[in-house]
């Protein structure tokens, strides 16, 4: 991976980094005060409100932090080993993690009128798209490993072939 690929990626991850401790710190106290002023039938609500951003949030920082490591692993050439399977698997937790709670949310926005029927349909929809996401990473994960079995016989014929030579 190129140096300017590498610096482009950790560009963006320190701004989605940043960004989203903006969000934590500034944007969810914010949306906690707007809704004190929720009518008493969706008081229930409020905490769901306040948690799923929050947790969501959480889930994407620690799949940014996986990813910069295994960018590291990329740039240092050791990302074909047994410890990039780690940092690989803590990103699919972290995106199914996501994905459970945009389900969760769904339902706790499910009953009552609170929200039309369609933006649930939509959460919903968000959720499997967030799951699809974490099958897309564990895809990914699936090759990884092919691809360190191959360099381990890689270098196993190499070792090889050095002793006949």
């Amino acid at each position: 991976m190129g140096r300017l690929t590498v610096l482009a990626l950790r560009i963006v991850f320190a701004l989605v980094l940043a960004g989203s401790l903006f969000v934590q710190a500034v944007m969810v106290p914010s949306l906690a005060a707007d809704l004190d002023a929720l009518r008493p039938e969706y008081v229930h609500l409020r905490l769901p409100l306040i948690l799923f951003p929050v947790l969501f949030i959480l889930a994407i920082q620690v799949a940014a932090v996986s990813v910069w490591k295994l960018v590291t692993m990329v740039q240092r050439g050791t990302v074909f080993s047994d410890a990039a399977f780690r940092y690989v698997d803590v990103v699919i937790g972290a995106v199914a993690a996501a994905s459970a709670l945009t389900f969760g949310l769904g339902v706790v926005l499910a009953p009552g009128e609170a929200v039309a029927p369609g933006v649930v349909l939509l959460v919903g929809g968000a959720g499997v798209l967030v799951a699809g996401i974490a099958l897309i990473v564990l895809v990914l994960r699936l090759l990884l490993a092919q691809a360190v079995a191959r360099d381990a016989d890689a270098r196993h014929l190499q070792a090889e072939l050095d002793e006949v030579v």
